[in-house]
């Protein structure tokens, strides 16, 4: 199956879907917000053993709500969910959101990462997420930085700066695929002390270096990781513009989940609160339901593993920084 990127790369590639960052370089955080044009129908699976989430569970097929006005990404710990707050204040005042009776309840499904030990200033007299969760939703567009930006900008790896990643890719049946990461893990997108990343089996085009694969590989079982720090989790979405119902969302987000393991060594580990939504605006027909759902998952699984390479490939220095870039690994 020949499969190539989007014109941008990005997961703005599926048409009707816009990406906002905001961030606060002084606290080293911020917030990544995946819009709508029109609400959209979205699944989730969480794997890592602490998520940190909100209205995960009416996304469940058996569900009243079918459909979501946005996915919020964010820093912050607990503290971030108030992101949603902010974007669904905002989509409420613009006239968004479920009906119930004369009234809109937009419906903003959200995950955060914890980057409280990340070199930023913490001490916040007034809890800054709702705010840049507003900020975020007011710069939505098809066009988004990623490294350092968004909720991307305190994420840290066991050795290297995370960041905020994306990626897309069209598939032969017409449908497009992307996704959208927060890269804040308890492991590595690089293989040892290297530059190589271990995504590197799935790279287009040279979009994080082009190094291809590692010259070897550590013997060791016992990977580096920052369980010290408790500082972790890598959330995300995959999207499409195929018609997909609820369940079928959930099993997309399901097979990203190995996009995920391709691209992070280790993953889904009880200190990590892995997660990963999946959105569907259903503007394309599947005609072959199991041959084009199979190849959503797959393609979707490429796009995480691709999107978490390039977040970090990304990455930018900034001051108070506690772990050094990829870009400053000798190649």
């Amino acid at each position: 199956m020949s499969i190539t990127p989007g014109p941008t790369n990005l997961i703005t590639d599926v048409p009707g879907l816009l990406v906002g960052n905001a961030s606060d370089d002084h606290i080293k955080t911020g917030a990544t917000v995946l819009l709508g044009e029109v609400p959209f129908t979205a699944g989730v699976h969480v794997m890592g053993g602490a998520p940190g989430s909100r209205e995960t569970d009416l996304l469940a097929p058996d569900k009243t709500v079918t459909e979501v006005d946005a996915l919020v990404l964010s820093g912050g710990s607990a503290s971030g969910l108030d992101a949603a707050s902010g974007v669904a204040d905002a989509l409420r005042a613009a006239g968004r959101g479920f009906a119930v009776g004369d009234q809109r309840v937009p419906i903003v499904p959200a995950a955060i990462i914890f980057d409280l030990l990340n070199g930023g200033d913490k001490n916040w007299p007034e809890n800054p997420y709702k705010r840049l969760g507003m900020e975020a939703l007011a710069q939505a567009g098809t066009m988004f930085d990623i490294g350092t930006a968004g909720a991307g900008v305190g994420a840290t790896t066991a050795t290297l700066k995370g960041g905020l990643g994306s990626a897309s890719v069209m598939l032969p049946s017409g449908h497009v695929v992307g996704a959208l990461v927060v890269v804040n893990a308890l492991g590595s997108a690089t293989v040892g002390e290297g530059p190589h990343f271990w995504a590197a089996p799935f790279e287009m085009g040279g979009e994080f270096g082009g190094l291809g694969p590692a010259p070897g590989y550590p013997d060791t079982l016992i990977p580096r990781t920052k369980l010290s720090q408790h500082a972790n989790t890598t959330i995300g979405i995959v999207a499409t513009d195929a018609i997909l119902s609820k369940a079928q969302c959930t099993r997309m987000a399901t097979a990203a989940h190995d996009g995920l393991a391709r691209a992070l060594v280790p993953s889904h580990t009880p200190m990590d609160g892995d997660l990963i939504f999946a959105a569907a605006t259903g503007a394309r027909s599947v005609e072959n339901p199991l041959a084009d759902t199979l190849a959503l998952g797959h393609a979707a699984a490429i796009c995480m593993a691709r999107a978490i390479a390039r977040a970090v490939h990304a990455a930018t220095p900034a001051i108070g920084d506690t772990l050094p870039c990829w870009s400053s690994l000798s190649r």
